[in-house]
Order: structure tokens, then sequence, then C-alpha cells
């Protein structure tokens, strides 16, 4: 009927004390109380025909593979090797070009004007050759010593025999008593200052009866130059005190070393190459001067071959060449440095003077009996 009411059945839901939040909220409660509070179980499986095959599992959910990033990979000790012998090598033939590139620039007219007093001798790697090494006193222009821009003589005058296994120096003191061809009765370093390099390789050639090869002259100015490249020398010697061209107040410089093993710099070794006079023993004369320069080529042929300086190779064979001028060209020069370097310990001689005479310019000089001078012409020969 129209005015007729339907009945309705009203349920009222309350919170129930820890219920799970699984069971759902009030309807499904209400639900579960309405079909007799079981709750609601998984849906029935269709039925089955008696011989069907059961149905199949469910595949695995697949799983997210790891990409693993590949481990780098570190060069094998042969590798690391062969790296290092590519540098190595590098190292030494970049050396090398800068050597006899600056050996060709610093040849100058040397080769010109003192090449035909010489008597070219084999590559110095595979036969002997006998090298005249002249140490000029000649002063910069523009440095305060006296003497500077004038002519000069040849403060130090050393032979060298180096190839085929030889390794000998021979000393002249540079106050010998010689004849200057041309020139008569004078002290052998005159030469230089009467004729240069070819007048003083004549000279040496007719005093000892030997043959020239090679002539070397050393540049005061960048000798220092070379030893500072190396890192400087180590020398071995006694006390030293001088004053070269009247020490430093004088414009000139003063060297001090104590005895003993002691690192020196270019400025120290090229004052103790000059040294004549030497304070602390007043009794030295130019046989203990040349001993001490020869020492001094010792310690720049050990600091040479040592490992700091191989460090510094490509600096110091760019100083080298510029610290000398030579008749000879690069490979040949390069030759004379590998003959020092693998002939040993060079012996080491020193002209003996047993007199003294007067010049006709009233000076005086020393004389070597003839004797003396042919035994050690003949040691030195024999390398």
């Amino acid at each position: 009927m129209p005015d007729d009411k339907p009945e309705y059945k009203v349920y009222r839901s309350r919170p129930r004390f820890l219920q799970r939040r699984a069971e759902g909220d009030g309807l499904g409660a209400l639900r579960r109380e309405r079909d007799g509070g079981a709750p609601p179980g998984p849906p029935e499986a269709p039925p089955q025909a008696p011989d069907a095959p059961p149905p199949p599992a469910p595949a695995p959910a697949p799983q997210r593979e790891r990409r693993r990033l590949p481990r780098p990979r570190l060069p094998s000790a042969g590798r690391l090797l062969s790296w290092l012998l590519v540098a190595l090598v590098g190292w030494v033939a970049l050396s090398g070009l800068l050597f006899m590139v600056s050996a060709q620039l610093s040849r100058g007219e040397l080769a010109d004007s003192a090449g035909p007093a010489l008597d070219p001798g084999p590559y110095p790697l595979v036969g002997a050759n006998t090298i005249l090494v002249l140490g000029s006193d000649a002063r910069p222009e523009g440095s305060k010593e006296p003497g500077a821009g004038g002519p000069s003589r040849s403060d130090s005058i050393m032979l060298l025999r180096l190839g085929g296994g030889a390794n000998a120096s021979l000393s002249i003191p540079r106050d010998t008593v010689v004849d200057v061809p041309g020139r008569g009765r004078n002290k052998i370093n005159a030469a230089y200052a009467f004729g240069g390099a070819a007048l003083a390789v004549r000279t040496v050639e007719q005093y000892l009866d030997l043959e020239v090869n090679h002539v070397v002259e050393v540049d005061f100015e960048n000798f220092p130059q070379l030893i500072d490249a190396m890192g400087g020398v180590t020398y071995r010697g006694g006390c030293v005190v001088s004053f070269i061209n009247g020490g430093n107040r004088n414009g000139g410089y003063t060297l001090r070393l104590r005895p003993g093993e002691q690192e020196i710099d270019g400025d120290q070794a090229l004052a103790l190459a000059r040294t004549r006079k030497n304070e602390c023993n007043p009794r030295e004369d130019d046989r203990t001067r040349a001993r001490r320069q020869q020492k001094l080529v010792s310690a720049l042929k050990d600091k040479i071959t040592s490992l700091e300086t191989f460090t510094r190779l490509p600096w110091v064979s760019w100083s080298a060449p510029r610290a000398v001028r030579s008749d000879m060209a690069g490979p040949t020069l390069l030759g004379v440095v590998g003959a020092s370097l693998t002939g040993g310990s060079a012996r080491q001689l020193v002209l003996r003077p047993d007199q003294f005479v007067t010049l006709p310019d009233g000076g005086s000089g020393l004389v070597v009996s003839d004797a003396e001078r042919r035994r050690d012409t003949e040691r030195f020969l024999a390398g």
C-alpha cells in the first residue's frame, strides 16, 4: 500500500579492541556477522574432469637482474716495463739531440782557425784521440776583473787521451819554458796569446813530439752554468782560501773551502780551477794547481754518471757544449763524452819541472828535463 512504510532492520557497528586492519572496516564486520562470522575464504576453483591435467603452476615473478660494471684492469708488469723503457729511450734521445744542436751552435770559428793545425784521428769511441784542453784567463767585457776585454793567455793546459780503451790526462804547468814556433823562447801559455788555439796546438805538438787531434777551449763565462745545471759537484781536497783578482772587494772572487769532501757550485768550481795562490798553503805551486784541475775533471765525470744528473739530462746536455768551444761537431764531441764515461779511471800525470830559468824579458820560468818529458809523454800515450 502506498501508505504502508517498509520495515528496515538497522545494524550498528562499533570498533573492536585490537582489531587487525586486515579484517577490514566496519562494513566488512557487518558482512561477516551476516554470514555467520566465518571469514571469507578463497574463491572455489571450478570443477575439473577426473582425467584433466593439473593446472600449470603460476610462473615466478621475474626478478630484476643487477648489472655489474666491469672492473678496471691494471696493466701487467711487462706492459709497465715496456712503457718505462720507451720513456727512458725518449729521454736519452732528446738529450742527445739537444747536445748535438748545442755543440753545433757553439762550434764557432775555432774549427776554421785551429782546424788546419790538427791531425784528425779516428772516431773517439773506436780509437784513441789526443785532445788539447785550454782554459783561457780572458775576462768577459764589462766585468770588474783587471784585464777585462784584453788579450789572454792559456790559464791551464791539459791533454786528454780518450777512446779505444785509453783514458789519461797530462797537465803542463803554465810557466813551463818552451820554444814557441816563430816567437822564440817563452812560457808555454804565451803561445795562446800570440796565435790563439792554432799556435798553442803547434807549440804543444813540438814540445811533446805528439799529434793533437782536437782542441777544446773552456769558456769561463759559461762554465759555471754547466756545473749549476748538474746541481753542483762533489770535490775532495785540502783547505783552499784564494782571492781571484783581488777578491770580492776588488771586483774579483773570494773562494773559501774547508778540507775534506763538500759540494761546490759553478762559481766555486771556476775559482778553484783558477786558484794559483792558496792562503791555506803558500808553498803550493802550479803542479798542485794542475792536480786540483784534474780532480775537478774527475768530479765532473762522477757527477755526469749520477742519478741526479740523469733527471736533469736534457738541461745538462744543452749546457755542456756551451761551456766550451771546440773544433768538433756534435757527433764527435758526443763520442768524446762517451769515451770518457766508458774508459774507467783516468791516469793523471803532471810534468815535473826541476829548475828555474830567466827569460829574455826578465821574467822567470820553469824547465822540465828531457827525460821527464819523454817518460810522461810515453805513459800518457799508452793510456
